[in-house]
């Protein structure tokens, strides 16, 4: 097992130093009133340039990373990411724009973010789009408040219910709750598609939205969804699709062929912004003919010659945030899109969901498939502890570690038993899939040769096998 690695002030040396400042010209008493200073000075570590080089470089090197590591997490599609458009994003004349600055100094980010708006309704055939949302949960909650407005307009208040697909991801829920409606769960069929007979006895008066996630977190596709939206809108419902996994199905596939009336997507996940640790993200929100009016203001929009960001518009549920939108992002989706032609966009989906049949195909026997046929961008297997001494689904995703590979999602979705979801997406080569699938195989063996080894992972990395429940209720994050 590696040596753990020191805290910083554990390789403390009293006088050593990596930066020495000049000596102020007047004492800090002559200008910090004395409630605001320190009696004594903090205990901070004392170590020379180099030292704190290398300790962060050798910190950075045990990440687990996608520049280093396979990251298969299932519905988060963590796939590599073009440098060049990281590149685009970061040119002064995007980067530095302040976010207030008026309209006439920032024409060109204007444009791209008026483009990509077209763009993003071509992909989905959809009528219009906001930006302004800042990641996946905040576009449902624009969504939410959208459908709202879409109500009360025409003076339709009985419509207190949204119904939510047991298989979409969870942040629907919570999304329909704040928005003020009560949330009702419809069931899936036994095949992992929603029960359209238990959608149609849900649906009534009270119904104001009807929410799936598509392709659904059972890595599959709504087969039904045309008689969905047809039952949703029968009762004076609208449709709306979490496209978190559009991935899956741009170029395949427009949402609005389906009859879906609103949907966001997650330009973090499908449109090249690496993401995790909370950021940055983007979650634009597109919806039908009819539904414009009531998307977020400011609205870029083209005036005599001139982009402008429209801040009143009639009927618009107002602001959801202070700024346009979550612009560097905004800027790599763009490069992202106009980097791909329409058939290289499909290609991009096809294989997204050829590694994930593969992987699927690939462990079925060993870890058998929530559903057992083909899936589209992830699958979700199944670890069996009674043919594995006991072992879990968290023991195999901790073991994982041990081999080079991080942990895909795991117990997720909620309504599979002992589920391993993996997204391996569409950039990882069939080497890097076959290297996996050796890894997780290898793991089975274990488990019924050397149970105990499995179940004490990881044993290779700095920090063992965690109490995680002690963790979450009672955290320790500090140093004594």
């Amino acid at each position: 097992m590696n040596a753990p690695e020191k805290l910083s002030i554990e390789k403390s040396v009293p006088g050593r130093r990596g930066v020495r400042f000049a000596k102020p010209s007047q004492p800090a008493s002559a200008w910090l009133p004395a409630g605001a200073r320190r009696q004594a000075p903090p205990r901070l570590p004392e170590l020379g340039e180099f030292d704190v080089v290398r300790h962060y470089t050798r910190l950075s090197r045990l990440n687990f990373c996608l520049d280093t590591h396979l990251y298969p997490l299932g519905s988060c599609t963590m796939k590599y990411n073009p440098r060049a458009n990281e590149a685009i994003a970061g040119l002064d004349g995007f980067a530095a724009a302040h976010p207030a600055a008026p309209d006439a100094a920032v024409q060109g980010t204007l444009e791209v973010l008026h483009r990509l708006e077209k763009l993003l309704c071509e992909l989905t055939g959809l009528a219009a789009f906001t930006l302004q949302p800042a990641a996946g949960a905040h576009g449902e909650f624009t969504g939410i408040l959208i459908a709202a407005a879409h109500h009360r307009s025409r003076k339709d208040r009985k419509r207190t219910e949204v119904l939510v697909a047991d298989s979409s991801h969870g942040t629907n829920p919570a999304s329909a709750a704040m928005g003020g409606f009560t949330v009702k769960t419809v069931a899936s069929r036994p095949d992992g598609r929603l029960d359209l007979a238990a959608l149609k006895a849900a649906l009534g008066p009270q119904t104001a939205l009807v929410m799936l996630t598509v392709p659904n977190t059972l890595g599959l596709f709504e087969s039904q969804i045309r008689e969905i939206a047809a039952a949703a809108h029968a009762a004076g419902a609208l449709l709306y699709m979490d496209g978190a996994n559009f991935n899956a199905l741009m170029g395949l596939a427009k949402p609005a062929d389906f009859g879906v009336d609103i949907l966001h997507l997650n330009l973090h996940k499908s449109f090249s912004t690496p993401h995790g640790g909370g950021g940055p993200g983007s979650g634009p929100v597109g919806v039908a003919a009819g539904l414009e009016q009531f998307l977020p203001v400011p609205r870029v929009a083209l005036e005599k010659g001139q982009f402008v960001l429209k801040t009143k518009i009639p009927g618009s549920i107002g602001r959801m945030r202070s700024c346009a939108g979550s612009v560097a992002v905004a800027i790599k989706a763009y490069a992202y899109l106009r980097g791909h032609d329409g058939q290289t966009l499909r290609s991009i989906a096809e294989n997204a969901i050829l590694n994930a049949n593969y992987a699927r195909v690939k462990l079925q026997d060993l870890f058998p498939p929530a559903i057992d046929e083909p899936c589209m961008h992830e699958c979700v297997l199944r670890t069996e502890p009674e043919k594995m001494n006991g072992l879990k689904t968290l023991d195999v995703a901790k073991r994982l570690l041990d081999h080079g590979f991080y942990a895909p999602t795991i117990y997720f979705p909620l309504i599979v038993h002992e589920a391993i979801m993996i997204e391996p997406t569409e950039t990882e080569t069939r080497e890097t899939l076959d290297a996996f699938v050796a890894a997780m195989r290898a793991i089975h063996a274990e488990a019924l040769a050397d149970p105990e080894k499995v179940h004490a992972a990881p044993h290779t990395l700095p920090v063992r096998r965690l109490d995680e429940l002690g963790a979450a209720r009672s955290p320790n994050v500090s140093w004594t």
